[in-house]
């Protein structure tokens, strides 16, 4: 049984728990969201100057909008708001700072009819997190920035919580994946996407799915063990939207989380994470539980540019 929890005056520890146990949470936009969601949109708005964002695709050959989101998705990233109001978010919503972990936000988008649906602009297939070295303590937090629609939401599909899916998952390696497979190279990727990504190797079932519909600034929790994919757009719309993912140090500790049914990847995530209130970078206390020793495959820490050296 899958809950979804609508305004949930829950605490941070009880909606972890109820996370880690397969529900959702889906919260209405408030004054942080906005401030957050209209900071991208600004952002969004700048970068596509007098083209509606989300019609855009109608009038840019596909290799010239590629190259806008190479530049606009990592520009929001670094940018200094970027990181500062994900903090209001967090604290918004009753996070202990000194004790939560972020991933930095992500700014995503999906287009309309197959225009670009892989590299900077990549359609996602149904995964878990967890197939690409999350933690199972990992939640995520996604917003749209414009409206939605079903044609264009993300879909869960919770009859896989507790049911393990055959996957290819034990091919991937975080740091072998950083050093191989991220960069602004990624943006060359237009009519199909090579890259190694984790994902089904036996028969799918899709036709449960559930969608969320939330208006901008509209925030939808979900653990990263939670299957979850990309609807299929038909809205004629390109949807955008921002995601970050949290871990609480008390989880980490614990080895607490949602289970594992069938991630067999390698490597971890966690050197990405900045504590919420002051951005440290997590220490190796934190980090050695999850170490696995393949660190020398490759870079532990993705060596983005922009990035400040923390």
């Amino acid at each position: 049984m899958t809950t979804i929890h609508i305004d949930s005056g829950h605490d941070d520890s009880r909606r972890r728990e109820g996370l880690f146990k397969g529900n959702l949470y889906v919260y209405s936009a408030c004054e942080a969201t906005r401030t957050f969601v209209a900071h991208a949109r600004a952002m969004i708005e700048e970068a596509f100057g007098a083209l509606d964002p989300e019609t855009a695709q109608y009038s840019m050959p596909v290799e010239d909008y590629a190259v806008l989101l190479g530049k606009l998705k990592p520009a929001f990233i670094h940018h200094p708001e970027s990181a500062r109001l994900l903090q209001g978010v967090l604290e918004q919503f009753g996070a202990d700072l000194p004790e939560t972990w972020f991933e930095v936000p992500k700014m995503r988008s999906s287009t309309s009819d197959g225009y670009l649906t892989a590299g900077i602009a990549y359609a996602w297939h149904p995964h878990r997190d967890t197939w690409y070295s999350a933690p199972d303590c990992q939640i995520n937090w996604w917003m749209p920035i414009f409206a939605i629609e079903e044609t264009n939401t993300m879909a869960f599909h919770p009859q896989y919580w507790n049911r393990a899916l055959k996957n290819t998952s034990s091919g991937y390696n975080y740091y072998r994946w950083n050093m191989e497979h991220r960069g602004t190279h990624v943006t060359q990727h237009v009519n199909e996407d090579p890259r190694p990504l984790p994902r089904a190797s036996e028969t799918f079932e899709e036709a449960a799915d559930v969608r969320v519909v939330c208006p901008p600034g509209g925030l939808v929790l979900f653990a990263g063990a939670q299957m979850h994919s990309s609807v299929e757009n038909t809205s004629g719309k390109t949807r955008f939207s921002v995601d970050f993912r949290t871990a609480h140090a008390d989880d980490l500790r614990a080895g607490a989380g949602a289970p594992n049914v069938d991630s067999e990847c390698t490597g971890t995530c966690l050197r990405e994470f900045r504590r919420a209130s002051d951005l440290a970078s997590m220490p190796d206390e934190l980090v050695a539980p999850y170490e696995d020793g393949t660190e020398n495959l490759g870079d532990a820490v993705y060596k983005s540019e922009g990035r400040k050296p923390s």
